[in-house]
């Protein structure tokens, strides 16, 4: 079958090949596609594979020859999946890819906030080393994690992760999930409602979905209950903070430092209200994008394509 991949620069920029999808199927690869391109690029495709490029209604009922979307990742509010249904077109998803990256990225942004390792790297290379009469010295105070409380907004595949690395750094997890979850087998842990976790915890990190219920709950109100030495890490979805308002919180000292991989539109704008905003760190939505993860991502892509091709869709998403 004709299978076209509407942007696929970022999973594969060189280093992952698309061999298998190419053994089984007939394929097409464009590294970006505009929404004014895309009609046009998948008008013959069977198969569409998609990471951003939105597949609206007007998109898919554009397609009469459509059969079957995968979206290369695990969130799929790029598509339509009302429109995809009316026209019992499954759409699958790539779960479980990420979890080891994500988490991995979320120490690396918290451990850069710790220890400081970026601004006394530039300190030594500036020569203030060499000009101190001591054999050390610090430009801003530095943290132990052992004691702190790791507050884990979301306890998913990735959530569950993060929280069992905090444990191994002797934090306290604290986590809110909005469903039930088993608890862990490993302490301090408890589960907790949002307000407490927000009021308790030294360090918050996002794991949720997007959700027309939670976006941008991270606002004025929920930042002024944090500790003014709390740290707030979102490696999830952009528009789940109001950024304005973390903007806001950040200059006026309202908590300690923000570390972000994701904005609320993407590649960041020069008018975002973050740009500029003091003890700030954010990193080009990059925490999903180790090798290992993108070779993940191919591969169960590869297995969504067969399987369809088998006659029986897997990680399908909207039930078809």
């Amino acid at each position: 079958m004709k299978t076209v991949v509407l942007d696929g620069n970022t999973l594969n920029p060189g280093d992952n090949p698309w061999t298998g999808l190419e053994k089984i199927c007939d394929l097409t690869v464009y590294d970006r596609t505009e929404p004014e391109q895309t009609i046009a690029r998948a008008k013959d495709a069977d198969i569409i594979l998609t990471n951003k490029t939105l597949l609206n209604a007007e998109v898919i009922n554009s397609l009469p020859k459509l059969k079957f979307i995968s979206v290369l990742a695990t969130g799929y509010n790029v598509v339509d999946l009302k429109a995809a249904s009316a026209r019992s077109i499954p759409v699958s998803n790539v779960p479980g890819y990420s979890p080891p990256s994500v988490a991995q990225h979320v120490f690396a942004l918290l451990l850069g906030h710790a220890n400081k390792v970026a601004m006394h790297d530039l300190a030594v290379k500036e020569g203030q080393w060499a000009g101190q009469k001591d054999f050390c010295f610090w430009n801003a105070p530095l943290i132990e994690l052992a004691g702190k409380k790791m507050g884990i907004v979301g306890f998913g595949d990735i959530g569950q992760r993060v929280g069992t690395i905090a444990n191994s750094f002797g934090m306290e997890v604290l986590a809110y999930a909005p469903r039930p979850k088993p608890a862990p087998g490993y302490a301090p842990f408890n589960f907790v409602g949002l307000d407490e976790l927000f009021k308790e915890a030294d360090v918050v990190s996002l794991h949720c979905p997007l959700t027309a219920e939670n976006e941008k709950f991270i606002n004025k109100k929920l930042l002024a209950t944090m500790k003014p030495n709390a740290y707030l890490i979102n490696t999830a979805r952009g528009p789940l903070i109001n950024e304005t308002d973390l903007a806001s919180a950040l200059t006026g000292g309202i908590i300690a430092g923000a570390a972000l991989d994701v904005v609320s539109e993407e590649p960041m704008l020069p008018g975002n209200p973050l740009s500029g905003t003091p003890n700030l760190t954010i990193t080009p939505h990059i925490a999903w994008a180790t090798l290992e993860a993108r070779s993940r991502l191919t591969a169960t892509t590869v297995e969504n394509v067969q399987a369809f091709l088998n006659g029986k869709a897997v990680n399908v998403v909207n039930g078809v």
